[in-house]
């Protein structure tokens, strides 16, 4: 199951859907709350909500356990996955997001991570999500590596639209809100106490080294949340679109990975 980041929505996975598929694999996108087709109702957009839908979603298609894998915030939530829903996730992919705790310690004490996690305080501001629908194709060159060429007229396009739909905004503005203020409500701090959890599942971490967002040292650190196989590779030259800046090299991590891990029927 691939869960988008922002600003995307299930579309940015066109290329590992078919990929996945031929080689053996029951592959699906998720639209997460408030984005592209899903629904969006009034709350919700918080981390533990996001699991629950997660779980939900698996449970609807059959499924009883299965492989996940993440960008950006869909990777925050798939790596809460094994602390929230162990019953569901058989193993995690989570790709230009550390693990939350991780993340979320560097955010407040680290001052490079600090003065990169700028969009994130941004959003904290009034009336941020109105002015999300007209930063999209910036929000892209901003975060991607030296290689603009994967932004495509159709790209651009296709994510503005998607984030100039009815509360789609509200809903990003919330989630990336709630991350940024969990340490500061209890549901947040059981949150960030929860997923501190040792995961005992594979782990494949993928991120681009020219990622602007996070720090790639954080990659590293991960390993001391994680007891199962943990497998982390760097990617050159890319930024935090590792599945569309690099989608051969994401497709081949993956199927490897995959059929290390769980084989295809």
């Amino acid at each position: 199951m691939f869960v988008h980041g922002y600003p995307q929505y299930w579309w940015s996975w066109r290329d590992q859907l078919p990929a996945v598929a031929a080689a053996g694999y029951r592959a699906v996108a998720v639209d997460l709350r408030g984005f592209g087709a899903s629904d969006k109702p009034p709350s919700g957009y918080d981390a533990p909500t996001a699991c629950d839908d997660l779980a939900a979603i698996i449970r609807s298609l059959g499924a009883e356990r299965v492989a996940l894998v993440g960008l950006g915030l869909g990777a925050t939530f798939v790596w809460s996955m094994p602390t929230h829903h162990p019953e569901v996730t058989a193993a995690i992919a989570p790709i230009g997001m550390p693990h939350p705790a991780v993340f979320h310690h560097a955010m407040w004490r680290h001052p490079v991570q600090w003065r990169a996690n700028r969009y994130l305080r941004a959003m904290q501001t009034p009336f941020a999500s109105e002015r999300q629908s007209v930063s999209v194709a910036r929000r892209l060159r901003q975060w991607s590596g030296p290689d603009h060429s994967w932004i495509t007229d159709e790209v651009a396009e296709r994510y503005t639209e998607a984030m100039a739909l009815p509360f789609a905004g509200v809903a990003a503005a919330e989630y990336h809100r709630w991350f940024y203020r969990c340490r500061f409500n209890p549901t947040g701090l059981r949150y960030l106490q929860r997923v501190k959890s040792r995961i005992d599942v594979p782990v494949l971490h993928l991120h681009g080294a020219e990622d602007p967002t996070s720090l790639t040292t954080m990659a590293a650190e991960c390993e001391r949340h994680v007891s199962g196989p943990l497998s982390v590779r760097s990617l050159p030259g890319v930024g935090a679109f590792v599945p569309e800046e690099a989608p051969e090299e994401t497709n081949r991590a993956l199927i490897e990975w995959l059929a290390a891990v769980q084989p295809s029927a």
